[in-house]
């Protein structure tokens, strides 16, 4: 038999070499080389994708005067909020601009502006969405009981091309456009009452609510947070990666949760939970499929143990999932009069509900 030896020079010259082109073929097996045609085509259907949600604004825009129109004196207003979270020259001219973006308002028809009224809050939910007419039928309510809504397309909103998806600061300064859109209301507004502001918000909605009264317990007299994002650490656990990828984006936070678990935390309102000083209702759903029942519940612990005063419910596979008190059964309409009578205790609308059949003939004359 004829056996082949390797010198020792040989040996050392060999083993790093192929360490070397195993190690290439590793990070090529993860990192595929990227194909500059399919980069271009990414590209182009991203710059369509926000054009698209650019049109489908605008349509929406009309849609609202037809929906709530008859009801609702309709504006859209031009504000600010603070600079970006990040940009990639801070010395250049702008830089350190106010962040512009535009908030719905709607005013119930033949008010009496010599009197006051109560102003309602209205941030809309997703990571990356907008204020919709999915929302017709609450601002309708809202409308017939006398209530002032502001609804803000705080950073981060779709419908406004890619600069202002980009601004997005989930958590974070999205807090202060939302409190920017309160403080416009009543600066500009004489007949709001400033001591009867409330702030209403579901999912992402519902954390920016909390955290909205965590900073500024003074400024709000009642809150209602429906099925709220509430504990972000938890949230990057049990969703995928693609959702993941939305909050370690460059342009936004930057880091996943597990490189950077305290910005996280911080942007969490289950770590706030010893500012509560607003009267606060919580609403969950046991079988919600976007925000889990364990966020809430694990919120719902932690202001226990801080030994907070609050209202809370968790409904029982109730069916509608993360949807079930926004959507137009006979059952979300109840579940909004429980929500409509904790408001009135604080912010007192000239004309509370106290049943479905009493929201049906104010806001759908049925």
């Amino acid at each position: 038999m004829i056996r082949n030896r390797l010198s020792a020079s040989a040996v050392a010259t060999f083993v790093p070499a192929l360490l070397l082109a195993l190690t290439s073929l590793s990070a090529n097996a993860q990192d595929p080389p990227v194909d500059p045609v399919q980069a271009t085509i990414d590209k182009r259907f991203e710059a369509l994708d926000h054009r698209l949600d650019t049109l489908e604004k605008a349509v929406d825009d009309v849609m609202w005067y037809n929906k709530v129109g008859d009801v609702a004196e309709i504006d859209k207003v031009f504000i600010t909020g603070p600079p970006r979270a990040h940009v990639d020259n801070p010395t250049a001219m702008g830089a350190n601009n106010p962040v512009k973006f535009w908030a719905y308002t709607f005013v119930p028809r033949n008010l009496d502006r010599s009197k006051k009224y109560p102003l309602i809050v209205l941030p809309h939910g997703g990571v990356h969405a907008n204020f919709t007419t999915y929302h017709t039928h609450i601002i309708r309510e809202m409308m017939a009981q006398g209530y002032i809504v502001v609804a803000p397309e705080y950073r981060g909103s779709t419908g406004y091309g890619k600069a202002f998806y980009e601004t997005i600061d989930y958590g974070g300064l999205e807090i202060d456009d939302n409190h920017a859109a309160r403080d416009y209301m009543v600066a500009n507004l004489d007949y709001i009452d400033p001591a009867r502001v409330g702030v209403v918000g579901w999912s992402h909605g519902g954390l920016i609510a909390l955290m909205d009264i965590f900073a500024h317990p003074n400024d709000y007299a009642a809150a209602f947070a429906g099925v709220p994002v509430s504990d972000l650490v938890a949230r990057m656990g049990y969703y995928d990666e693609e959702y993941r990828k939305e909050f370690s984006a460059p342009f936004h936070i930057g880091k996943t949760a597990n490189e950077n678990v305290a910005e996280y935390r911080k942007r969490s309102p289950v770590n706030h939970v010893r500012e509560l000083a607003t009267p606060l209702l919580i609403h969950t759903n046991t079988n919600d499929d976007d925000v889990n029942v364990l966020e809430v519940e694990h919120l719902i612990e932690a202001l226990k143990a801080e030994g907070k005063k609050f209202e809370y419910e968790i409904f029982q596979d109730i069916p509608g999932g993360h949807s079930f008190d926004r959507i137009d059964t006979r059952h979300a309409r109840e579940t909004r009069v429980k929500i409509y009578k904790f408001l009135a205790r604080y912010l007192d609308p000239p004309k509370p509900v106290d049943s479905v059949a009493e929201l049906d003939r104010a806001a759908y004359r049925r």
